[in-house]
């Protein structure tokens, strides 16, 4: 099979042997690495949630239990394995009625 090509200066050529399985090593590694970007992309959105209820809290708050509870799914939920490329898979707690 033929190497892929490359621009270079303006002109495509193919690439050397070397550059080919640099490039292959590359995309190996970040095709490897989706599930750890998966992961970081879940933290990120359940962070957020939390966040959102950090005042709930403060020492003057008293928290109901389906308050403690849904912080806790937020906490528990990267227990939760993507088993696609895409987080549709994921069922985020509902937060609770006010």
């Amino acid at each position: 099979m033929a190497n892929k090509n490359t621009m270079v200066d303006g002109q495509l050529r193919e690439m050397t042997d070397a550059e080919q399985a640099d490039y292959d090593a590359r995309t190996t590694a970040w095709d490897n690495d989706a599930p750890n970007r998966r992961m970081a992309e879940l933290r990120s959105q359940r962070d957020a949630l939390l966040v959102e209820t950090d005042y709930m809290g403060n020492s003057d708050v008293t928290m109901s239990d389906a308050w403690k509870t849904y912080r806790q799914a937020l906490r528990d939920i990267t227990s939760q394995t993507p088993t696609d490329d895409r987080l549709s898979n994921i069922t985020f707690p509902t937060k609770p009625k006010e």
